[in-house]
């Protein structure tokens, strides 16, 4: 078996057709350069350099293998590369599921700054439900998840990476769309459109304590797992609801956004394993620093 040495060897005599001048591009003399390349010829069992005391050429086998040689040791140097590109955390892949809700807000710009900072590391973004979060980074299918915190993170850690305001969503025509803002106790006797408990349990928790603060009884008329379904119900004057500001984002004929007074603020948060060995997570987190400035 020839091996990447050998071939080296053979690729500087091919280059200069010259056993002195290949030997001092090697950094070697010329008696071991000959015996390498001997030692090619007799485990290939084929003559690849004919010689006098004039000239060095190649024979047919000889340039064939030229060829392949060199494409050999620059795929070996790629792999060396690639080793160390990905042991730094610069080569490969993360795996980050997130709540679609968060596409209108912490994804795109830690999509924009990470992408930027590490084109060689593919990120998959995979949409799912804030509850499915820990189980699938828990089983190794994400490397980290973006959700709404919860009390029990399952012993994974976590940080909140933004928080943001509620605000009312209402239909354009709807009697209370004329201020400029409102407060919880306008909403008194609303029919309301809100995420399903167990989809999103601390969002549920933050807008039915909100209310029932200041003074109204939740009268939830219609649930749904999605905040673009919430918005979108709400344009077709099903009822009023409090959403995260950054759903703002969504315009759509019918609907109207008003700031809440007072307005409690809902948390963001990345989860992610402590044992995860993937060298890509670290510099994923670190792109998340600060993200509430770009949102």
């Amino acid at each position: 078996m020839v091996d990447l040495r050998q071939m080296r060897c053979f690729v500087a005599l091919a280059d200069t057709l010259h056993f002195g001048r290949a030997a001092q591009r090697l950094h070697m003399t010329q008696p071991p350069l000959s015996r390498q390349i001997a030692a090619i010829e007799k485990a290939l069992g084929v003559r690849l350099v004919e010689r006098d005391s004039r000239r060095v050429a190649l024979t047919a086998a000889g340039l064939r293998f030229a060829d392949d040689a060199r494409a050999v040791l620059t795929a070996a140097e790629q792999a060396e590369r690639n080793a160390r590109l990905a042991h730094a955390g610069e080569l490969g892949e993360v795996h980050v599921g997130f709540m679609m809700h968060a596409a209108h807000s912490s994804v795109p710009p830690m999509t924009r700054r990470f992408t930027a900072a590490h084109p060689g590391v593919a990120l998959r973004l995979h949409e799912t439900f804030p509850a499915e979060l820990p189980a699938r980074i828990l089983d190794g299918r994400l490397d980290a998840g973006i959700g709404f915190r919860v009390d029990d993170t399952h012993g994974l850690c976590s940080r909140v990476i933004l928080e943001e305001p509620l605000c009312v969503a209402l239909p354009s025509a709807h009697a209370l769309s004329g201020h400029a803002s409102l407060r919880a106790g306008q909403l008194a006797g609303e029919p309301l459109v809100a995420v399903a408990e167990d989809v999103a349990p601390t969002l549920r928790r933050t807008i039915h304590d909100h209310l029932l603060r200041a003074g109204v009884a939740p009268d939830i008329r219609l649930e749904t797992h999605l905040q673009q379904s919430i918005v979108s119900l709400v344009a077709e004057g099903l009822g009023v609801a409090l959403v995260p500001s950054s759903m703002r984002r969504i315009t759509l004929p019918g609907l109207a956004y008003r700031d809440l007074e007072d307005a409690p603020t809902i948390e963001q948060v990345i989860y992610w394993r402590r044992d995860n060995l993937n060298p890509a997570l670290p510099r994923l987190l670190a792109s998340l620093e600060a993200i509430d400035g770009e949102a």
